[in-house]
């Protein structure tokens, strides 16, 4: 059953044990790029404030209680541990254009990549793609550590989208709850996968129309509401508490 997203208000220590089961999932699904990725989560009660996890901590071993502290401008405010500079921008920049979104998320795997490279973009190639792709958004490339524009480019590109392909780069997702940004994750990430093996057997690839792709997201009030597929979160953190325990200390 979905949790009503507009009464439904985090505690910090769920939104602290969220976001740590995030990491762990990045470990489990192969997003890590070493230790270079990252995500966030805004402080409940604090909206000028986001966790994200010290630069030193695998992703596997992320816990709610090592997480950091970090404000809208990228400026760390707790934790004993230093944070990627990138990465506080970027979700500063994020976080800080839209209100409504508390979780996002930035990778830059393989697959991931390899389609932010690509001038096509992401193509309607899958059923994942089209249950993503009316909110995927585009960025240009720019190192958000020199340059200037650059948050305020993300915050303008991110516009009212779930999800964003940053060019030659990665992938961005987020959402008003943390299921809704793990959704559009492991959906755009898939998505890129798929086609990245579709364009790569020379096979002319079959394109879904606008009409299933528009069926396919829009469907049941989405985006006003999250999507159903939200629901796979809490199986998600079942396996961790049984694979991967330990996130919630």
């Amino acid at each position: 059953m979905r949790v009503d997203i507009k009464t439904h208000q985090d505690t910090e220590q769920e939104s602290r044990e969220n976001l740590a089961a995030l990491y762990r999932l990045y470990a489990k699904f192969g997003w890590t790029d070493l230790n270079q990725t990252h995500a966030a989560a805004r402080v409940p009660g604090n909206p000028t404030h986001f966790f994200i996890k010290p630069d030193e901590y695998l992703m596997e071993e992320v816990t709610a209680s090592s997480l950091s502290v970090v404000d809208l401008h990228g400026n760390q405010v707790s934790g004993d541990s230093g944070v990627n500079r990138a990465g506080a921008l970027i979700h500063a920049a994020i976080l800080g254009a839209r209100p409504d979104i508390n979780y996002s998320a930035h990778t830059h795997t393989r697959a991931g990549a390899a389609v932010s490279g690509m001038k096509c973009g992401l193509l309607p190639i899958s059923q994942h793609a089209g249950m993503v792709l009316p909110t995927v958004c585009t960025h240009p490339y720019q190192d958000v550590t020199s340059a200037e524009d650059e948050c305020e480019a993300l915050a303008r590109d991110i516009g009212q989208n779930f999800a964003m392909i940053m060019e030659n780069h990665g992938l961005l997702t987020c959402g008003r709850s943390v299921r809704e940004c793990f959704y559009y994750l492991y959906y755009l990430e898939t998505a890129c996968k798929i086609q990245v093996d579709v364009m790569s057997s020379g096979q002319d690839p079959i394109l879904l129309s606008d009409k299933i792709i528009n069926g396919l997201y829009f469907r049941d009030g989405v985006p006003e509401k999250e999507p159903y597929g939200v629901e796979d979160w809490d199986p998600q953190v079942r396996w961790l508490d049984k694979n991967l325990p330990g996130f919630r200390d």
